[in-house]
């Protein structure tokens, strides 16, 4: 396994780096809430990612990839949800209601409390399909066939969430740092409404997906 570790380390980054819902739903949260909101939300795809690792290294998603019921049901739980939060983000900016609470810096993280930044990063990882695509598919082939694959998985599986915790706090705190400026232009509000966008293209793509 340690042979094939940086190749790992490589694929996980580029992985981890190309924008996907996680993103989106990090970057939304972190213009609604702030900073904390934004960590939270990394801190709850991080936990989704690990139950996904524990599920696919007990050999569960294997047995949930065969049925296409049960991958139905997850992949259209997974749409609505991203297209409930996108939603969401479309009419609180709307309203506006983001540039109100930027106005003030204290008022902004009780706009999104990191309870439920958390609870929508790892809802929306946890009904993510591909997460039991990807689980199944990319750390089996890093790991060797004797009896410390369940072993090998569990590590690979937590290197690979601490990679996304760490990229997606960057994320947050990288863009929590312009909030005041993006506040006083009302472009936090287009951001905001944009992010929710980009969430229902997500849901609605992830709906349409038969794969």
């Amino acid at each position: 396994m340690f042979g094939h570790f940086p190749a790992f380390l490589a694929l996980s980054a580029a992985i981890i780096m190309t924008p996907g819902p996680d993103t989106a739903l990090t970057l939304r949260n972190t213009f609604a809430g702030g900073r904390r909101a934004g960590v939270f939300t990394a801190l709850g795809v991080a936990a989704g990612q690990a139950l996904w690792t524990v599920a696919a290294s007990a050999g569960v998603v294997a047995l949930l990839a065969m049925s296409a019921t049960a991958f139905g049901v997850i992949r259209l739980a997974g749409a609505a949800y991203l297209t409930f939060i996108g939603v969401r983000a479309l009419l609180a900016a709307a309203r506006g209601a983001t540039d109100l609470a930027a106005n003030d810096p204290h008022t902004a993280p009780r706009a999104l409390p990191p309870g439920a930044s958390f609870r929508q990063g790892l809802i929306s990882n946890l009904v993510n399909p591909k997460m039991a695509v990807f689980f199944t598919s990319l750390l089996p082939q890093f790991t060797g066939r004797d009896d410390t694959r369940f072993a090998a998985l569990l590590l690979l599986g937590a290197v690979f969430c601490t990679m996304t915790f760490a990229w997606l706090a960057l994320v947050a705190a990288t863009i929590a740092r312009a909030g005041i400026a993006l506040g006083r232009s009302g472009v936090r509000r287009t951001l905001e409404g944009a992010m929710g966008a980009v969430l229902v293209a997500f849901g609605v793509r992830l709906a349409l997906d038969h794969r």
